[in-house]
């Protein structure tokens, strides 16, 4: 698949996968609302809001960075050069079993998100430290913490993140993901009663579900013609 596609594909499933992020971080984009200090609460909360989901893509972004540069020392060496697309292909087709968890039909990644637990585990004592929120920029710390919440959604595109093998479309790959996931996520801090209510129908669900499943074999089609190419 085209880098160009890939990140429009990436933002996409970021933006369907809203419904699976309205779960996991739905209620931390609350207790940062609600954990604003005393002083600020007649305040406009949207800059922190804005604060909190730009330090959460920073932290994406840089784990984009981490595992792309990564894999481009390994694609990079002749004897590991067909490891790139079986790393795409395990890509796709954990954007497949993405799309079943979150149109609610398989769970598998639940197992993954617990492993990743072991390491939220060290950093959700520190995100405590930083409640009540007093500025922004605390906000951002906060979210720069938050974004290492252990994740299906996430771990599928960090998986396709190091199938880029290049650093630099490792991040951006995350970053695109990142900005998909932007629209419910900021209209969480808004409209969250309301908003929660709709994404949890099933109806919503499995229609996203759905659409990320065809992402995935879309994505193995295009990788079978590149292998008989």
């Amino acid at each position: 698949m085209p880098i160009e596609i890939s990140y429009i594909t990436a933002f996409f499933a970021g933006l369907l996968g809203g419904v699976h992020c309205l779960g996991m971080c739905g209620g931390i984009v609350g207790a940062l609302t609600f954990g604003v200090h005393k002083d600020k609460q007649s305040a406009n909360l949207l800059p922190y809001i804005l604060a909190y989901n730009s330090g959460r893509l920073f932290s994406y972004t840089l784990a984009g960075v981490l595992v792309g540069g990564i894999s481009s020392l390994a694609t990079n060496l002749p004897v590991l050069h067909d490891v790139q697309y079986i790393l795409q292909i395990f890509a796709a087709l954990f954007m497949i079993a993405l799309g079943l968890y979150i149109g609610g039909w398989w769970f598998g990644l639940r197992k993954i998100e617990k492993a990743g637990g072991i390491i939220w585990k060290k950093i959700e004592p520190i995100s405590r430290r930083f409640i009540p929120v007093k500025s922004p920029f605390q906000a951002f710390i906060l979210g720069t913490l938050w974004g290492w919440l252990p994740c299906g959604l996430v771990y599928t595109i960090l998986i396709w993140s190091i199938s880029t093998g290049s650093a630099i479309e490792g991040g951006l790959m995350m970053i695109s993901f990142g900005l998909g996931t932007l629209p419910l996520l900021l209209a969480m801090g808004i409209f969250a009663t309301s908003l929660n209510n709709a994404i949890q129908k099933n109806w919503v669900r499995a229609v996203a579900g759905a659409i990320i499943i065809s992402f995935g074999v879309f994505s193995l089609f295009n990788l079978s013609l590149r292998l008989q190419a």
